[in-house]
């Protein structure tokens, strides 16, 4: 069903794409809408999307640099 990810493995993974964070994100989204998590998991998946959301909150902070930078350059 889903894929458990944890959030050690979700940190010490430089590699992962913004859309896979997003991906995962839209899965925890998923799972706490349906009601069906208890108490421990939904503390688990909180962690876990906290640790996703600051994933794609660096990599739109660099896109957003590195596009500064090329309009910069531009001028």
């Amino acid at each position: 069903m889903y894929q458990i990810i944890s959030i050690a493995n979700i940190m010490s993974k430089k590699d992962l794409s913004y859309k896979e964070a997003y991906s995962r994100l839209e899965q925890i989204q998923a799972l706490i809408e349906s009601n069906q998590l208890d108490v421990d998991d939904l503390s688990e998946k909180l962690k876990e999307a906290s640790a996703l959301l600051k994933i794609c909150k660096d990599k739109l902070f660099i896109a957003e640099e590195e596009t500064k930078k090329i309009l910069d350059e531009i001028e």
